[in-house]
């Protein structure tokens, strides 16, 4: 089975639900609303007048607020309605953005540029098969001393959820809707692989990034977990047996500057 196939149709139709829905907030974003969360913002750090390459950039809201914040933005994502709904949103915001439509292992096959930042975050990881890969792109698109943040769901949630924590092979297929508040109950075969920990920090080590800091946190911004529940001020947590499950965490990391180009 062509599993990335599957998972591109899927998101195909997600993108034309997400693009109308309170939770993405569209509207408010074109009134000046980021879409970054506090996590992703001091992590990453200051932008301003960097090249930012944000990976699985789904309809670009993200890319474009880091836009706002004054990085020059390339957003690469698998789905075709998704970019041409970033480039539309782009235009109406007036704001200078490049899009393309790639998976993230072709695009590092093909790219020959190098960015200051490379970005992921929140449900990146688990529709790639081969982090090994992932790693590499990541690599390769860096700049010497350049940096890379990822914000994501922490796999722990998988496995209280009933699912595999350690790496397999062959991904959960599962038909599932989409997490917006406006899913009609329609739903879509996807395939996703599981990623501990271990394993995404070890790809990157392989692929020559230094890894910088690594943070757990007890909240997610977004309610789109069964269980969740709301704290004021914090955002959303799940409880296991009376103490709080760790839903995101985030990774730092950077490109080594070769010797003699210090």
């Amino acid at each position: 089975m062509d599993f990335m196939a599957l998972n591109k149709a899927a998101w195909d139709r997600r993108t034309l639900v997400h693009v109308e829905s309170e939770f993405y907030d569209i509207k408010g974003f074109l009134a000046g609303k980021s879409s970054l969360n506090p996590i992703e913002i001091a992590e990453t750090g200051d932008v301003k007048g960097k090249s930012l390459l944000h990976l699985q950039c789904h309809f670009g809201q993200d890319t474009l607020s880091w836009a706002r914040l004054g990085a020059e933005v390339t957003g690469v994502d698998f789905s075709p309605a998704a970019i041409e709904q970033a480039q539309r949103l782009a235009e109406k915001a007036g704001l200078d953005a490049k899009f393309i439509n790639d998976d993230v292992y072709h695009f590092g096959e093909t790219n020959t540029e190098q960015f200051d930042v490379v970005f992921s975050s929140y449900g990146a990881v688990c529709w790639l098969p081969d982090l090994t890969r992932w790693a590499s792109v990541i690599e390769k698109s860096l700049k010497p001393g350049g940096q890379f943040n990822l914000i994501e769901f922490h796999s722990f949630i998988d496995l209280v959820s009933g699912y595999s924590y350690f790496p397999a092979d062959e991904p959960d297929v599962e038909s599932t809707g989409t997490y917006t508040e406006n899913c009609t109950g329609e739903k879509s075969a996807m395939a996703v692989w599981p990623h501990s920990l271990s394993e995404v920090i070890n790809a990157l080590i392989k692929a020559g990034i230094v890894i910088e800091s690594f943070s757990e946190y007890p909240f997610s911004p977004y309610n789109c977990f069964e269980g969740l529940e709301h704290v004021e001020g914090k955002g959303y947590q799940l409880l296991f047996k009376g103490q709080q499950v760790p839903l995101v965490y985030s990774v730092t990391g950077r490109k080594a500057i070769e010797k003699g180009r210090e």
